[in-house]
């Protein structure tokens, strides 16, 4: 079992994980749906209005301090080598890099930075809003899974 410090980064690991799981869990279930519900000029205003304030300090601490955090606790998992805990604190750094925060910047922050781009009135938002709204839904729902799992796997480095 782990303990000191490297106890307290990987509870604090699995906090972070299941904060921003929480958070694109809740788009996946019902946000988008709410949105892609309304007309596209409504949508594409609402997700512009979420996308801006999505980059407040509130959630970046949580989502980017989640990201630091796992690249720490590889890199001390590596040099450490705790037995029964290695393996599992590895995977969710992983997890967490490439399917939370990797998937973040290659798949949906483009997404999000075009659609700034569209006019909510604008025969473009009627074209695009649809795709926008599966194909962003689609890799939100990797980064659920992919937060929900580092949480499992840092609470089983934890047991």
């Amino acid at each position: 079992m782990i303990d000191g410090p490297y106890f307290v980064l990987t509870v604090l690991g699995v906090l972070g994980a299941g904060l921003t799981a929480g958070v694109f869990c809740a788009f996946s279930t019902f946000v988008m749906q709410g949105l892609a519900a309304l007309p596209p000029a409504q949508g594409v205003a609402a997700m512009n209005s979420v996308n801006r304030a999505a980059v407040r300090p509130a959630f970046m601490l949580v989502f980017l301090g989640t990201a630091v955090l796992a690249v720490v606790i590889a890199v001390v998992t590596f040099v450490l080598w705790p037995e029964g805990a290695a393996v599992e604190l590895l995977l969710g750094s992983a997890l967490f890099l490439i399917g939370s925060f990797g998937v973040t910047a290659a798949a949906n922050v483009p997404r999000n930075t075009a659609l700034l781009e569209v006019e909510p009135g604008s025969a473009q938002a009627a074209d695009r809003w649809t795709s926008y709204v599966r194909e962003w839904t689609a890799w939100n729902h990797v980064r659920t899974v992919a937060s929900a799992a580092t949480v499992v796997l840092y609470v089983l480095a934890l047991s």
